[in-house]
């Protein structure tokens, strides 16, 4: 097993079927083929509490649910996730990745609903108790593209196609005000190229802040 000598927070974010799940999927096989201490979680989700938030925040019959409710709903699943998972798993020097964490509810709640992304921020900051991703991966699609992908539409899915563009145009601002954390990955480009990068720039994130053992 090789030991890292701290752990890593590392988040795939994009638009509904913009391929991150997939991407982050890969990603784990690919380091835990390579012995290292890892696991992959989800957002929203990735504890029991988390995933029955999850589940009412993706019903499409709950379409009446109104944004601060919404708000509030991630941010309790966030919070769970945070306090179960990954503060845990860091302490313990495993490499995380998840799919999905704040900068979406900042997309998706912030620009993408008009909640006022400072107070966000400041809620955030609280449920997380300050904990950012060491690296994030932006997989950038057109919204029109992407949405064409889906067969079946959850509650967040089935919004109009000027909500979808309202967040990827606040993804890309973040990666603009994030350059050193948030890297932008064309999500046009074919799987295997996409994860080339990826892998890329998580083994050279590993090699900078060094290895205990091999």
């Amino acid at each position: 097993m090789k030991l890292l000598d701290k752990g890593f927070f590392i988040t795939i974010e994009g638009g509904e079927a913009s391929g991150k799940s997939t991407q982050a999927k890969k990603l784990f096989k690919y380091l835990d083929n390579k012995d290292y201490l890892v696991i992959l979680t989800h957002e929203p989700g990735g504890t029991d509490i988390s995933e029955r938030i999850r589940s009412i925040l993706l019903d499409k019959n709950n379409l009446g649910m109104c944004p601060l409710t919404e708000l509030f709903l991630y941010f309790a699943s966030r919070s769970q996730h945070v306090y179960e998972v990954i503060k845990s798993k860091l302490k313990e020097k495993f490499i995380v990745i998840s799919d999905r964490y704040h900068d979406s509810t900042m997309a998706y709640q912030g620009e993408g609903r008009g909640i006022p992304k400072a107070k966000i921020k400041e809620m955030n900051d609280f449920a997380t108790s300050g904990i950012i991703p060491d690296l994030t991966f932006l997989i950038d699609l057109p919204p029109k593209i992407a949405l064409s992908r889906l067969s079946h539409f959850d509650r967040i899915e089935r919004e109009d196609l000027e909500f979808h563009k309202r967040v990827r145009s606040e993804y890309l601002q973040l990666a603009r005000e994030n350059e050193s954390r948030i890297i932008v990955i064309d999500g046009m480009a074919d799987e295997e190229t996409i994860f080339n990068e990826i892998k890329e720039r998580v083994l050279n994130l590993i090699k900078s802040n060094g290895v205990l053992n091999e």
